[in-house]
């Protein structure tokens, strides 16, 4: 999708790139993919190819969410460490539309006072008239 490369491992894949229309956690396979990154540090760039957004009606946004927590199940304790807004250029305060494309969002694990969550996952979330959208996104350690 576009001449940024980096390191693909398939145990890593946060979305496996299912159409949705709502908010939701990524899935691979229909299931909530949650990533048990381990204790300390974890710090790498969470690779988004998008493959459908339209931007027909000009409210479009969907915020690509990289999330962090203490619970395998994201039950509570949660925290949004990185995220990036794309959509209709006037939806999302800009002057060019953000659609389909590869984006690299980098993040880690830590949150305040130096502590490192453990699972990682991505949410997206959906705002205004989107008729659908389509994603992959996996990990790609430092």
């Amino acid at each position: 999708m576009s001449n940024i490369t980096k390191t693909y491992d398939h145990a890593l894949l946060l979305d496996d790139g299912g159409s949705i229309t709502a908010s939701e956690a990524g899935e691979v396979g229909g299931v909530a993919r949650i990533l048990n990154l381990g204790e300390g540090f974890v710090g790498g760039d969470i690779i988004v190819d998008v493959s459908t957004l339209d931007v027909d009606t000009g409210n479009e946004v969907v915020t690509l969410g990289v999330q962090v927590s203490s619970e395998d199940d994201f039950a509570s304790d949660y925290y949004q460490v990185a995220s990036l807004v794309i959509g209709d250029a006037t939806a999302i305060s800009g002057d060019t539309d953000m659609t389909t494309g590869r984006y690299v969002i980098p993040f880690n694990n830590i949150i305040k006072n130096n502590t490192a969550k453990q699972y990682l996952r991505m949410y997206w979330t959906i705002a205004g008239t989107v008729a659908g959208f389509a994603a992959t996104a996996y990990l790609s350690k430092k």
